[in-house]
């Protein structure tokens, strides 16, 4: 296990790492960044759990970068990179300021090479979400953990919308995209494609849609495989998009709120179909 201190924010190893905030050279490189220790600790976690590191196998963690203060505090992580012969690199706080992606940096980072998964590497699928562009990365990043928390098989994000690697993306994710199958830069038309492939009912969450989301799950559409496509946060699903599926359906409304946004309405179609499986399965046992 290499390790080096890092103190110079001119350093050309720290300015390639941070080259790593902007999406092109994400996509060059095929890494990322996750900060601070709830993503990091998931990251090695999901490199331990597939066997794999940084040293040429598949994808894990490259290496990990902290400040002395944070390597005290979470020792347990510097711990399991060591471990895992991760290179893990003390950093001065100008570094860590430089390489961080918030205002309040937490003090730990790694550098993580891309989890996602091709669409037709995907099994069986029970539940799922596709974003149809959809491009603010703090919702995007909230709905891929609700998907998570639900249960979901697969989250797609379609060619139209934010990349899951985006820094705030990943943190909103709150570890959450080390745990399923993510799927990036698929038409949404192949992704519903795929779903029906897969046996799965599809419908597009949209606020104006004829359908009442509990008048669906009463009506038992939900309680199949079922995948949820879900939109931009301003304008919703375009037309188009919505004839793609069995329909559209709103989240009925009963007070005096003009909508819901986005990760919330994404957080009650995702439970109330993961409740409706549920029921469903029970009451088939």
């Amino acid at each position: 296990m290499a390790s080096h201190e890092f103190t110079s924010i001119r350093s050309p190893r720290i300015k390639g790492v941070r080259r790593l905030a902007k999406r092109t050279f994400r996509q060059r490189e095929r890494r990322f960044l996750a900060e601070g220790p709830q993503a990091v600790r998931e990251a090695l976690a999901a490199a331990a759990d597939d066997g794999r590191s940084h040293a040429g196998t598949g994808a894990g963690v490259v290496e990990v970068f902290a400040t002395a203060e944070a390597m005290q505090r979470h020792i347990d992580l510097v711990d399991a990179a060591r471990a895992a012969d991760v290179p893990t690199h003390q950093v001065s706080l100008d570094v860590m300021s430089e390489l961080a992606q918030t205002v309040t940096p937490q003090g730990i980072l790694a550098v993580c090479e891309f989890v996602d998964v091709p669409l037709d590497r995907v099994g069986d699928v029970r539940l799922a979400v596709v974003l149809s562009h959809v491009r603010d990365p703090g919702n995007a990043g909230t709905v891929l953990r609700t998907a998570d928390a639900a249960g979901a098989d697969v989250v797609v994000f379609t060619d139209a919308s934010v990349d899951p690697y985006n820094g705030k993306c990943v943190r909103a994710s709150a570890g959450s995209l080390f745990h399923l199958p993510v799927v990036v830069g698929v038409p949404v038309s192949r992704a519903v494609d795929f779903l029906r492939e897969r046996g799965a009912a599809v419908w597009a969450a949209d606020g104006g849609g004829p359908r009442d989301l509990h008048g669906v799950a009463d009506g038992g559409d939900l309680d199949g495989p079922v995948g949820w496509v879900f939109g931009n946060e301003a304008w919703g699903l375009p037309e188009e998009t919505v004839a793609l599926t069995d329909g559209a359906v709103s989240v009925p409304i009963y007070g005096g709120a003009e909508s819901l946004n986005l990760a919330t309405a994404a957080a009650v179609c995702l439970y109330t179909t993961a409740r409706q499986q549920r029921r469903s399965r029970s009451a088939g046992d």
